[in-house]
Order: structure tokens, then sequence, then C-alpha cells
């Protein structure tokens, strides 16, 4: 089955059938297109939703939104296409960022998450080395410029920044557009006004894949650990840079498969108590 809803103004792509389903929500400079790999593995068992984030897709209006807007987006799409049921979020890159807030804040919506790559990316607990927060700290600003220098500029500015990560989009489909969450999160800084983030804490089941091969990682040891610890959690890492399901799709589908396979299990007890 594949079918497509419009839900406040944003396409929304359907694909697959079964008891579970599983919202995919990609990040920068990314669209719904870069889960391709994982919807052809898993829409024979699970209902695979997924969209691009507002103002992403090419063409589209210039759009900002902050924190708020991006969960009440999220909290309407997920109300339309869930059923009635708890879902599934596989989430990246900014999408873990706007994720773990929308499953905190409606944790009877979300029944597991699985993060890729970024964690407890704003903890204390995170040791970076000044490599990596140079690098860091460099690119987060080149994007906040060029979202608001907008134009050919801000667009050129994009898709440099693009390729020098590696980012696995078409590059004349980048665009300047994309970087309001840059400008969400660095205003607020330089502005001092407080982002409305909580902070992190999953109670679900947790799945959590992370490239091993990066300048700098975006979690800390000890949340690692941590998460690891619980018992219906399970933390890989992968010889992968950012995009984990990108390079390396085979071995990233198998382990979420596998652990999908799992907490289905452990989760049969509980939709039989909930359809009773």
């Amino acid at each position: 089955m594949q079918q497509r809803q419009v839900i406040e103004g944003i396409d929304v792509h359907i694909e697959g059938e079964g008891a579970h389903t599983i919202v995919m929500i990609h990040g920068w400079p990314d669209t719904y297109r870069l889960w391709d790999h994982q919807v052809e593995r898993f829409k024979s068992r699970y209902r695979c939703v997924r969209f691009s984030l507002p103002g992403y897709e090419h063409g589209q209006p210039r759009q900002y939104y902050d924190l708020n807007t991006m969960l009440m987006l999220f909290d309407s799409i997920i109300d339309r296409i869930s059923e009635g049921k708890p879902v599934t979020l596989l989430l990246h890159d900014w999408g873990c960022v706007f994720g773990y807030q929308y499953a905190m804040r409606n944790p009877e919506k979300v029944e597991r998450i699985i993060g890729v790559d970024i964690g407890d990316a704003s903890s204390k607990d995170l040791q970076l080395s000044a490599k990596a927060k140079v690098i860091l700290l460099g690119y987060q600003l080149w994007l906040m410029l060029a979202w608001n220098l907008g134009g050919k500029l801000g667009d050129w500015m994009t898709r440099k920044m693009a390729h020098v990560f590696g980012a696995p989009g078409e590059a004349s489909r980048i665009h300047s557009g994309m970087n309001y969450p840059y400008h969400w999160r660095w205003s607020s800084a330089f502005m001092r006004r407080e982002l409305g983030t909580i902070p992190l804490d999953i109670q679900v089941p947790f799945l959590f894949i992370y490239g091993r091969e990066k300048v700098g990682m975006f979690h800390s040891k000890s949340w690692q650990r941590k998460m690891a610890n619980i018992e219906g959690n399970k933390v890989v890492g992968l010889s992968t840079h950012h995009w984990v399901m990108a390079e390396q799709p085979e071995a990233f589908n198998r382990i979420v498969e596998q652990w999908l396979a799992e907490s289905d299990a452990l989760l049969a007890p509980l939709d039989l108590q909930t359809s009773a």
C-alpha cells in the first residue's frame, strides 16, 4: 500500500502495512528521500510514514519554524496517521532534536524510538576536542549566516557545507531555506532566550546507532553507557560518519530490523491488553 496525504501543507508519504507505524524524521540538509533504503526494507512488516521538514523541499516557500511550531506540526501529522496507536520514531540529526522533545512531551503517542547519531548533544557531560569544538561552531554559524543571507549566496554557502560533510542529498536541491534550525539555535543563544527544550530523558525502548568515524560525537560516553544498560535498549556504533543509514544501509537495516523484531515481541502483550 502506498498513499500520500497532505497534512498542514506537508506531503506525508505512507507505504507498507503492519500493526506498528514507523514515523521517519530526517534532519539537515535532507528530505524524506533519505529513508528510501529503510522504507524498501521495512514496508513488508511496518507502516512507514515519512515527510520532508517544512521548507526543505526545493521550490517551497521560505519558512521559519521554532521548537513549538515544529512540535505542533509533528503532533498534527502523528494524530492523523497513527490510527489511534502509539508510533515508533526513527530520527536523524535535527529530527532527533525535535523528535526527542516531541516524545518526552507526548509519551502516550510514542511506543519506542530509534535515534541516529544524535544523543545528549547539549549535555555538559559531552567532551569534545578543541578541533571538534571549532568545527562544530564554525559550520553551525556558517549555516545560520546562510539562512539570514538567503538568495543565491545563501544557497551556495549551504551547498558548499553539505559537500564538505558529504551529505547524501542531491546538491541541486539543497538550499538556504533548510538552515532555520541553526538560526533558531544560535539566535536564541546570542539573544539569551530560552530554547524551550527539556532535558533528554528517554523512557521508552530505545535503539541508538551512531557513526564512529566523526571528528566529534553528538553524545556523551556516560549517556551512551546509561542507555545501553537499560533493558530493552541497544546502542551500536558503525564505521561511518554522520549519515549512518546512507553510508551502510544494509548493516543499518539489519540492526534496526532485528531490534524491532525483539521489541515487537515485548510489545505484543501490551498490544493485547490495549485491544482487550
